[in-house]
């Protein structure tokens, strides 16, 4: 049976949240934490509409729909002492190890491109410094000055991929999203995207991405160009 094939790329770009690092049910436990004292539940449809923005506009988000009686201020600075407590847990994704060795052993070159800020992305990758050293480059859209507009702008890919030493055409970057913001992003920047959305993210918001997948495990590489795995000798999680 033939694979079915999209066209070709040359370079990776990747989310991080949810998508390589295992942490949004650590952000859910981080904002219902400060939610359900006043009664409140940040669900999934609302996390829908809010994944790949920056800290501070999730959290003015969730004040102004819960109607929060709390400042922005006050509930940064309690959301930011969760996040110390809660994302050195973090863990890859399943097939994420995988992914990201092989493509980096075939001299594809790869990004991320995270909303987070330096301080989170540190907090997050905690115990997984090497996995993330295999990146060419990062953009942290947190704390990064050239970002501008968070996800669904497609100001993050943009700069992700202008920062590769050979600037390619963003028609040959790939993304990897589990977040319909992030699709939406991809999309507006000219670049195919594989989304792997979490299990309770309701169904319609995955419609717009080029292919849809259970866990970065079912990726075929070859289905968009790339080197195939070499069958029995890749390392996976």
């Amino acid at each position: 049976m033939s694979v079915k094939t999209y066209n070709k790329v040359t370079h990776c770009i990747f989310d991080m949240d949810g998508l390589l690092l295992d942490t949004e049910q650590l952000y859910s436990e981080a904002f219902n934490r400060i939610a359900n004292r006043y009664g409140k539940e940040v669900t999934w449809e609302l996390k829908a509409q809010t994944m790949g923005f920056k800290t501070v506009d999730v959290i003015a988000f969730m004040i102004k729909t819960l109607e929060l009686p709390i400042t922005v201020d006050e509930f940064q600075k309690e959301v930011v002492g969760n996040y110390r407590e809660l994302f050195p847990r973090a863990n890859p994704m399943p097939g994420v190890v995988r992914l990201l060795t092989h493509l980096k052993k075939n001299n594809i070159p790869i990004a991320l491109a995270t909303g987070s800020d330096k301080l989170n992305y540190d907090l997050k990758t905690t115990r997984w410094h090497d996995l993330f050293e295999i990146f060419n480059h990062k953009v942290l859209g947190g704390s990064d000055s050239e970002v501008k507009r968070c996800k669904p702008n497609p100001d993050i890919f943009f700069i992700a991929a202008r920062r590769f030493s050979d600037n390619p055409d963003p028609s040959k970057c790939l993304v990897f999203e589990d977040a319909p913001n992030g699709v939406q992003a991809a999309i507006k920047a000219g670049m195919q995207v594989v989304m792997v959305p979490d299990p309770n993210l309701p169904k319609e918001y995955t419609k717009e991405a080029t292919l849809v997948l259970n866990n970065l495990e079912e990726f075929q590489p070859e289905m968009f160009g790339l080197p195939m795995y070499e069958k029995n000798n890749e390392s996976s999680i």
